[in-house]
C-alpha cells in the first residue's frame, strides 16, 4: 500500500497558515478545522504557494510555555525550521513513510508532487492503513 491509496480514501481538503500569521491566528484555525496539524506556506507574489513546514498544537503549546501571553503575537516563521522541510510523495509505501515519521518524531507529512501540496498524511492514517490490512490478510491455520 502507498500514499496515494490512503489519499484515495480521505477528503482532499488541506488546513494551510501562512508562514507570517501569528500563532493566536494558528490556534483559531486548528479549532475551526478540528485538526492537530496546519501545512505551512510562504505565499509571494514571485514564487507562488510554496509548502514551507508543518504547524501543530505542540508549536502552540511551546510558544504560549516559553513566551506567556506574548507567544500569541509570535509569527508561526519563528517557530519552524524551514531549512528542513520533511514530506513524502503519492508514491511512498506506508512503511516508508512510517519510518520517516518514526526517525523524525513527527505524526504529520505533506505529501507533495513536483513541489505542490496534494494532501497529508498522519499517522492516525498509518494505522488505519495497518489495520485495514490486517483485516483483509487471510488467516493462517
Amino acid at each position: 500500500m502507498n500514499v496515494a491509496d490512503i489519499l484515495r480514501t480521505k477528503s482532499a481538503r488541506v488546513a494551510t497558515v501562512r508562514m507570517n500569521e501569528t500563532v493566536a491566528v494558528a490556534a483559531k484555525l486548528l479549532r475551526a478545522e478540528n485538526t492537530s496539524a496546519l501545512v505551512v506556506k510562504d505565499v509571494c507574489r514571485t514564487e507562488g504557494n510554496v509548502v514551507v513546514g508543518m504547524f501543530t498544537e505542540r508549536d502552540v503549546v511551546r510558544a504560549m510555555a516559553e513566551h506567556g501571553p506574548k507567544g500569541a503575537d509570535l509569527k508561526i516563521s519563528s517557530l519552524i525550521s524551514v531549512q528542513k522541510l520533511i514530506s513524502c510523495s503519492q508514491s511512498d509505501t506506508v512503511e516508508q513513510v512510517s519510518q520517516v515519521m518514526t526517525d523524525n518524531h513527527i505524526r504529520h507529512l505533506p505529501v507533495l508532487e513536483d513541489g505542490r501540496l496534494v494532501g497529508i498524511i498522519s499517522i492516525r492514517d498509518l494505522v488505519v492503513a495497518h489495520e485495514n490490512a490486517a483485516s483483509v490478510q487471510p488467516a493462517i491455520a
